[in-house]
Formats: structure tokens, sequence, C-alpha cells
């Protein structure tokens, strides 16, 4: 029962790292203390949040009502056409039917919280997410410090040097993601609005949230525009097809070696694998959170185990990626 709680908390720690960063990158810039920092940085994202979302939410609101009635009916048009073959049959068969489709659409937004359902518990993550998270960052050594007064004395240094790698860590794969994020989100909602593929800002969004989770992110959100440039023509979903594969070779093979140089590199097996498990034992929370868990999973291995235990003076994710520039 504690593992929902857990991963809660650990999504306030990532919260809490992407706070503090950015705080500490705007002290770099002007003369001010970081506290200062920290509370500009928090009134800039709820600036460009509140602001943005107020002025996007009606097309937003009206794009995923659209989407919500578009999907099942392009579910239904995939599942006539594939009547037509023998040998795909047994796929048409296990398809969820367009009402079926409607009703899963229709309860997405009641269980949008990835660790408690119902409107009120997605709105009740967002809210422990932003005021743990702040708490921690304008404060994060206090916390730091007691989690080392807990060690043994003679391991108390080397508790802080995991714990300051794996905060150095988290905010290089972060600052990574969120420039992945944006320009994913960006590309995919420009490429379906050149393509003439209908509810491409909301598609968009998707696609950039999704980027979120490696590897399996942009299948999942290449799914829906598929679909909803099925419902035009089969040429243009084979063309979406073709803008979200491109994004993500672009992604893979440019945006992200260009980005771990400058963050973190994990083994892409090892993300996968991660993933699979954590979303067989925690759900939609297990596999969002798989990498940065991972990343943390990576340094506690590399310091405690193989250059403690071992005695390999192996580097650390974060290591390896300033040997990269």
């Amino acid at each position: 029962f504690a593992a929902d709680a857990l991963l809660l908390i650990f999504a306030c720690i990532l919260f809490a790292v992407l706070l503090y960063d950015a705080s500490r990158r705007l002290t770099k810039l002007l003369p001010i203390r970081r506290q200062i920092a920290l509370g500009i940085v928090v009134a800039i994202l709820l600036v460009v949040i509140g602001g943005g979302g107020w002025l996007i939410a009606p097309a937003i609101s009206e794009q995923a009502d659209k989407m919500a009635a578009m999907v099942p009916k392009s579910i239904e048009q995939l599942q006539q056409s594939l009547k037509r073959y023998d040998f795909l049959e047994s796929i048409v068969g296990g398809m969820p039917s367009a009402a079926q489709m409607r009703a899963t659409l229709g309860d997405m937004l009641p269980r949008a919280g990835l660790f408690f359902s119902g409107v009120f518990g997605a709105l009740g993550n967002v809210l422990i997410i932003t005021f743990v998270g702040i708490y921690f960052a304008a404060q994060p050594f206090l916390y730091i410090n007691g989690i080392v007064t807990l060690v043994p004395k003679d391991k108390r240094a080397r508790a802080r040097e995991v714990l300051d790698e794996i905060g150095l860590t988290l905010s290089k794969w972060l600052f990574g993601k969120m420039c992945s994020m944006l320009l994913v989100g960006a590309a995919t909602a420009i490429g379906l609005t050149l393509l003439g593929v209908p509810l491409a800002l909301i598609l968009g969004i998707i696609a950039g949230l999704l980027d979120f989770i490696p590897y399996l992110g942009p299948l999942m959100a290449g799914v829906p525009g598929v679909l909803i440039a099925l419902t035009i023509s089969p040429e243009l979903a084979m063309y979406t097809v073709g803008l979200f594969v491109f994004i993500q070779l672009a992604e893979g093979y440019l945006l992200q070696p260009l980005v771990e140089k400058k963050t973190v590199a994990l083994p892409p097996a090892l993300t996968i694998t991660m993933q699979v498990l954590l979303g067989a034992l925690f759900g939609l929370a297990g596999v969002a959170l798989a990498t940065p868990l991972t990343a943390v999973l990576a340094v506690l291995v590399s310091m405690l185990y193989v250059q403690d235990v071992l005695g390999d003076q192996v580097m650390t994710p974060s290591e390896l990626s300033d040997q990269q520039k």
C-alpha cells in the first residue's frame, strides 16, 4: 500500500530538483540569493502555465472533446477495413468496439491521477507535488542533512557524496528531458498542422508530455494521431506514420545524442526493462517514473556496490556525460 505514496514522494523530489536547478542557474545570471531566485522561478512557472493554460484552454477542451469522438470512429473504420482480409480476422476480433472506446475515453479524465484515482485525486497529486516540491527546493540541505544523520558517523561523508551525485544526475536528466519534450511537442504539432491532420494542438501536447517516457512514450503518442488521420484518408494516416517515424528518428539519432552529451546517458535496454518491470508492479506511475528511478539506481549501484564493495573505480552516469563533452 505504501508503493503509490513512495512514488508520489519521488515525483515531489523530481519537481524539487527541477526547481532547485533552475533557481541555481538563475543565480549565475543575476546577483541574487537562491531563495529569491526560487521565488522568481515559481512565479514564472505560474505565469507561463497559468497564462498559457488560460489562453489555449478553450482550444484544448474543444479538441479533446473532438478527439474522444473521432478515435472510436477511426477504430470502427479500421475494423471494417481489416475485415476484408481473412488472415486479419483474429486481429479484428481482439480490437475494442466503438462503444468500449467511448467509455474508456470518457473515463480517462477521472482516472487521470497517477497515484490516486478520481478528479480530486488528480488535483491532489498536482497540489502535493507542487507544494512539497517547493518546500524541498527551498531548503534542500535541511532534508539532506536529516538523511545523513541516520547514517553511521564514519559513513556520513560518503552518504553525502552519493546524495549529491543523485541530485546532480537527476538535474542533468531533467534538463535534457525538458528540452526534448518541448522540441518533440512543437515538431509534432507543426508537422500535423502542415499535413492537415485535425486536432494538431492537442496531439502535439500529448506527444510532448508522453516524451517524458523514453522509447515507449512516443509509440503511445503516435496511436491517436494515426487513428484520427485515418478518419480523413488512409493516405493521410500513412503520412502521419511517416511524420512520427521521422520525428523519433531525428530525436534518437540527432537530438538525443546532443542532449546526452550535456546531460546523462542511460543504456536503452536497461531503461526499457525497468519500464516494463515497474509498469507491471506499479502501473502507469511506475512506467512514468521508471527512467529517473533507473538513473538513481545506476548511481547507487556504481557508487555503493561497484566502487565501495568491489573496489572498481567506475564512473557514475553524470561523470560519463562529462567525459563525452
